[in-house]
């Protein structure tokens, strides 16, 4: 008698050809590198370059460490350092081609965080950091988004509660590159962090799920959404997500509908091999204000990244089983919006999750840091090994 073995009811992956493929782009001056938040990775700024800028070392120490990559000779070169180390923080770029750091924690890994609410600008062509005015408060995990008018928007986020726990924000501000200062925008409708913030047709802007903090420990996951008018600067309710999640993804896509993929799911177990994470794969139509089901992803994903292609595709790769977080994946995957299915992506030369990602201005797509093994898939437990080669995607 024979025995079958089964991998918990994951779907297999879809049997078509793999389309694209991974080079190497050298490697990062900084040895380890995570970048956990959904806005502190690797951006590009408007020469083509690539500029990264803090994040978390070893022991999840804030770093101040930045860099920039050309595309061209496929190099990093160091560049002016951060005023302030931090980490879960923003890096936006401006109309003008300057960079904001806002916010962030900085300091060694500890409890409670040490928030910061200050904010710096980069000059790309002087590569220097000169600091600008601060938010009105501490905020880490929040977004930043650049509006059609050239100033940012930063929402939501956690600060300190008490010297035992953190509290999830409703507030916004928005930061004018014109005068240098912030100022107060409307409150969201729900607290909510380490969410995405997706552009939508007219400018409107749509916040997709996150955390919420509710105690000392575990945080809550939210399939709450709502949508923001930067013209009336009002935030409004809008349909929930069929599941909640966290370290997810959210992707415009040509049409205007959003698509979220990926991530956790806290404090549920369904006995599949990822008790977390969920492959239900929804998309957002602005013109109802409801989600619907797309082809769900063939495994859990958790802390993946996800970017438009030239096509009109969307290209996920990487990530991590959430229930663990011990081996980063290499597997990457093709969305096409008009088949509405799933097809391989040629995968990743280093599995990596709590890395960053960038559309380059040629169509490729830059992976960088992230952490490629960590706990008890390492030689040495809890001693994490980087992803220190990043890589170029060509479609």
């Amino acid at each position: 008698m024979r025995t079958l073995v089964t991998d918990g009811g994951d779907r297999p992956p879809p049997a078509t050809a793999v389309t694209g493929h991974w080079a190497p782009a050298g490697t990062l001056p900084v040895p380890l590198v995570y970048w956990h938040g959904q806005y502190e990775g690797p951006v590009t700024l408007h020469d083509g370059r690539v500029l990264a800028a803090g994040g978390a070392g070893r022991l999840l120490e804030a770093l101040a460490d930045a860099a920039v990559f050309d595309p061209a000779s496929g190099t990093w070169t160091e560049t002016g350092r951060l005023h302030e180390a931090r980490r879960i923080h923003s890096l936006t770029v401006l109309r003008d081609g300057r960079v904001l750091a806002a916010g962030g924690i900085t300091g060694p890994q500890a409890f409670p965080p040490s928030a910061v609410a200050g904010s710096e600008l980069y000059d790309p062509e002087a590569g220097t950091w000169t600091p600008a005015a601060p938010m009105a408060g501490a905020r880490y995990g929040h977004s930043a988004t650049l509006l059609p008018d050239g100033r940012v928007l930063v929402a939501g986020g956690n600060r300190l509660r008490d010297a035992r726990t953190v509290v999830t924000l409703t507030t916004a501000e928005l930061f004018d590159p014109d005068t240098g200062t912030w100022s107060p925008a409307a409150e969201m409708a729900d607290a909510r962090w380490h969410h995405i913030v997706a552009p939508l047709p007219g400018g409107h802007l749509l916040a997709v799920a996150g955390l919420a903090a509710t105690g000392q420990l575990l945080p809550t996951a939210l399939a709450l959404c709502e949508v923001y008018d930067p013209r009336t600067d009002s935030w409004a309710a809008t349909g929930a997500l069929r599941d909640a999640r966290y370290g997810h993804q959210a992707v415009p896509l040509p049409d205007g509908t959003v698509l979220a993929m990926g991530g956790g799911r806290s404090r549920s177990d369904d006995a599949r091999f990822d008790p977390y994470g969920t492959t239900r794969v929804e998309r957002y139509d602005p013109e109802t204000g409801t989600w619907y089901d797309e082809q769900p992803l063939p495994w859990t994903r958790s802390h993946p990244r996800a970017l438009p292609l030239p096509s009109g595709e969307v290209l996920v790769f990487g990530g991590a089983d959430e229930a663990a977080l011990d081996v980063g994946f290499p597997s990457a995957l093709r969305f096409d919006p008009v088949a509405r299915r799933w097809s391989p992506a040629g995968p990743l030369r280093t599995g990596r999750w709590a890395f960053g990602a960038t559309s380059l201005a040629d169509g490729r797509v830059l992976a960088a840091g992230g952490v490629s093994r960590a706990g008890s898939a390492t030689a040495v437990f809890a001693a994490a090994v980087g992803a220190g080669e990043a890589e170029v995607f060509t479609p």
